[in-house]
């Protein structure tokens, strides 16, 4: 018996792996739930092996699961080369692509290799800097693609993941319940810095900055120093830091939404939309990547 693994299905197994939800990944490739659960059963029967493990609460990669994600992105990456090689089509211009800083210790930079790998001809300037900068730069038309934040429950933006946002600090950092909080925060118009606020305020703690810097190597460096908590997503947690234990007492954060977010200009105009078309299909395949610090610990 020959397996066939359809390139839809394929992609529609990276969506519920990476999102561990049917319903994030129908919305996420905008068909019907059913439509995925079709997907991933006959993928399933291809492979003749359970790929995932769900119920009405989650949803898991199995062993199996976990050893068909390698195999898809390989599988995809060679069905989209062989569709372009014969269609005779070359992606060229320029594209203007904005990280926020989230991204700094991540997988991202290897997924960007392979693009330009792929499209020689594309000239890709990256600009990383903060969500709320990216989400202005994205506005006034200076950016043509952008990975960044947005508040959970926005709607802008086609929707990578959610995540939990927790305090964290350095392994030996102990909070004085009867004194401020010390907070180490990107400044202004940083989403986790506004959502650190808004919560201390909310709960009356009181708090003081002990650090502010625009980058994340800067608020790193002053966490594993211990000069206090920063608020960051639980799955980009930076090596040598770890989340606040519940009995310091601090409210919880929420979630906060990694989106992707195309610019109004990135038009036939201006010839990027096919590029920022191919780079946000390139970050979605490798969404489990971009979990995982570039150094490989977690």
């Amino acid at each position: 018996m020959v397996c066939v693994y359809e390139p839809g299905q394929l992609r529609t197994f990276l969506a519920v792996a990476q999102t561990l939800s049917f319903t994030q990944a129908a919305r996420r490739l905008g068909v019907r739930q059913s439509t995925v659960s079709q997907h991933v059963r006959r993928l399933e029967e291809a492979a003749g092996r359970q790929l995932f493990t769900r119920d009405t609460h989650s949803v898991e990669l199995t062993e199996d699961g976990e050893a068909m994600l390698g195999f898809a992105r390989t599988i995809l990456d060679a069905h989209e080369r062989a569709v372009a090689f014969f269609a005779g089509t070359r992606l060229r211009g320029r594209l203007r692509f904005g990280a926020s800083e989230d991204f700094v210790l991540t997988r991202l930079p290897e997924i960007l290799e392979t693009f330009r790998r792929d499209h020689p001809e594309v000239d890709l300037e990256l600009t990383v800097e903060l969500s709320g900068t990216l989400h202005e730069r994205l506005e006034a038309g200076r950016l043509d693609l952008v990975l960044a934040k947005r508040r959970t429950g926005g709607t802008h933006g086609e929707l990578v993941w959610q995540d939990a946002l927790a305090w964290i600090g350095a392994p030996q950092l102990r909070l004085d319940p009867d004194r401020p909080v010390p907070l180490i925060v990107y400044p202004p118009p940083g989403i986790t810095r506004a959502r650190a606020l808004e919560v201390l305020e909310a709960h009356g703690r009181e708090w003081r900055i002990a650090c502010t810097s625009g980058s994340l190597s800067g608020l790193v460096a002053a966490a594993r120093a211990g000069l206090g908590v920063m608020a960051h997503s639980r799955g980009l947690i930076p090596p040598g830091l770890v989340p606040v234990p519940n009995r310091a007492g601090l409210p919880e954060l929420g979630d906060v939404d990694f989106v992707l977010l195309h610019g109004r200009r990135a038009g036939a105009r201006h010839g990027t939309r096919e590029p920022a078309d191919a780079l946000a299909a390139a970050i979605l395949a490798g969404v489990d990547r971009l979990h995982r610090p570039a150094d490989g610990t977690h």
